[in-house]
């Protein structure tokens, strides 16, 4: 028998692949995880699931779910890309039997019972997206309770991928990550240097008891000082590559014969005119040849708007950088992840615009799960804000509403200071005044849009728009009737460490002070 290796287990859940990797107590080397059944490759499982409710029978992951999903050619028990949904109250969900927590959950119960007996788990490490991060923690704390580990962390995707690479403590660095169905661009400041600690991961679990809420543990913060983002990603490529050979053919097998030439095509020293032959199902299972070469891929990105579209997060990732005092040549490195970023069209686009800085080219898939090897239990994020709060207030003079902002997009939170406003009565006697909070709503430079199913980048207008919460406004009563042009309430905002956003109310009429919980910010 073989004996046993004990140890700590990164998982790094994708959209589009989960990565596995093993660190031994005795051991300076990580291994990737090979489990035949459902890695395609050692430690790489598709971040898929095929669940047949009518059958009753176990979900199936990763590569067998796949070649379920092809086989069959059909949709009804296929779930993928559901990890960016987890955590995420504004993105727009499809009716399924599944929730994205529900077949997120599914997959990762699944997953665990592959695990080799051989691997002694102490220590699980967990990722967590950046955009999502609190509801992500929430629903990866509901799942993991119950799992037979003494240690579980979480350390957020962009301070693992520094840390994989050596960026060293302190160090400034940009992450560009396009996956299978987003495309993130982050400025990270990693947290140490000059003296300070090094980022460790937060501790969600110790000697086997939950402490995610209770936990007095020192607040080591990577910062992320500004990021842009874009639904779309590989996934959406593929569609591009099936619609410029075969219009309007809805066969879903054709999704995976693109992935397969545009990875052939994305390998180091491709020749612009190397062909490859692409067989695309034309009528049921009929089939038809067609050449492409990294020429033609790279029209196809391009009549796309694909480098329009990054030039546009790009610019908007750096104006808010600019704001916090941060331009490129404070940058460490960039560095890719992400299979996307394999396509020599977008490296080159890096190299184009970042001559002076060091480019670096982790393991596109394995890099993150990698450096969350590195960490230790310990560290929350310091987040910062992806739009700015405000609060409607009435202009007597010009007799309408008006929105008042309370915290700006691009501020870090917790926050550091609060907001302080003074309220006067719009009429005489007043003594109601209702609280009503909204947020900005802001579009990209480009809209994606959709023709025949496929998804396509339209340019547009930028605008802001302010949406109000969806949720009871407070009403606040002061003790006794106000005059106009009198102060009469001094609210105090804040946002807490659970994202939520607090309000404490003092009445000048008896100096009570009251603290009220209006909701997370996410």
């Amino acid at each position: 028998m073989a004996e046993k290796i004990i140890g700590t287990l990164s998982i790094d859940l994708g959209n589009t692949n989960t990565v596995l990797a093993f660190q031994g107590k005795k051991s300076s080397t990580p291994i990737l995880l090979d489990m035949p059944l459902i890695t395609k490759s050692p430690g790489i499982v598709p971040t898929a699931i095929w669940f047949d409710q009518n059958k009753g029978e176990k979900e199936i992951i990763g590569t067998e779910a796949l070649k379920l999903f092809n086989e069959n050619n059909q949709e009804e028990f296929f779930y993928s890309n559901f990890k960016r949904l987890i955590g995420n109250p504004y993105e727009e969900r499809t009716e399924r039997y599944l929730s994205p927590e529900e077949a997120g959950e599914k997959f990762f119960k699944r997953l665990w019972d592959y695990i080799p007996e051989i691997f002694v788990i102490e220590r699980l490490v967990l990722t967590a997206p950046i955009d999502t991060y609190k509801g992500y923690r929430r629903w990866l704390i509901s799942i993991c309770n119950n799992l037979p580990i003494k240690e579980i962390a979480l350390v957020d995707e962009p301070t693992a991928a520094a840390i994989g690479i050596n960026v060293p403590f302190g160090s400034k660095i940009m992450i560009i990550d396009i996956g299978g169905s987003t495309i993130d661009l982050n400025i990270v400041k990693i947290e140490g240097g000059e003296g300070k600690s090094a980022p460790i991961a937060e501790l969600l679990k110790f000697n086997g008891k939950d402490i995610s809420e209770i936990s007095k543990q020192k607040l080591r913060c990577a910062e992320i000082i500004s990021k842009s983002a874009c639904k779309l990603g590989g996934k959406d490529i593929d569609r591009w590559i099936v619609e410029y050979f075969v219009p309007l053919n809805k066969d879903i097998r054709n999704l995976s014969i693109a992935e397969k030439i545009k990875c052939n095509l994305s390998k180091e020293n491709i020749k612009s005119d190397q062909q490859y032959i692409a067989s695309f199902f034309i009528n049921n299972d009929k089939r038809e040849e067609f050449k492409l070469s990294k020429s033609i891929l790279e029209e196809i990105l391009i009549s796309n708007n694909l480098i329009k579209l990054l030039n546009s997060l790009l610019k908007n990732l750096l104006n808010e950088a600019r704001g916090k005092n941060c331009t490129t040549s404070d940058l460490w490195s960039v560095i890719l992840v992400g299979g996307g970023t394999q396509i020599p069209l977008i490296r080159n686009w890096v190299n184009y615009k970042f001559p002076e800085i060091k480019i670096n080219y982790p393991p596109p898939i394995e890099s993150i799960s990698l450096g969350a090897l590195s960490l230790t239990p310990g560290v929350k994020i310091k987040d910062i804000l992806s739009k700015s709060l405000l609060i409607r207030l009435f202009n007597k003079r010009e007799n309408k509403h008006f929105w008042h902002p309370i915290f700006y997009k691009g501020q870090t939170w917790p926050t550091e200071k609060p907001f302080e406003l003074v309220l006067q009565p719009s009429n005489a006697d007043q003594v109601k005044f209702e609280i009503i909070i909204g947020e900005t709503i802001e579009n990209n430079d480009f809209e994606i849009i959709f023709e025949n199913g496929i998804p396509k980048l339209a340019e547009m207008q930028k605008e802001e728009n302010i949406k109000p919460w969806n949720r009871k406004p407070l009403m606040l009563k002061i003790n006794m009737p106000t005059t106009i042009g009198q102060d009469c309430l001094k609210l105090v905002f804040t946002i807490n460490d659970k994202s939520n956003l607090l309000v404490e109310c003092k009445d000048y009429s008896d100096s009570k002070i009251r603290v009220f919980d209006l909701g997370s910010i996410y």
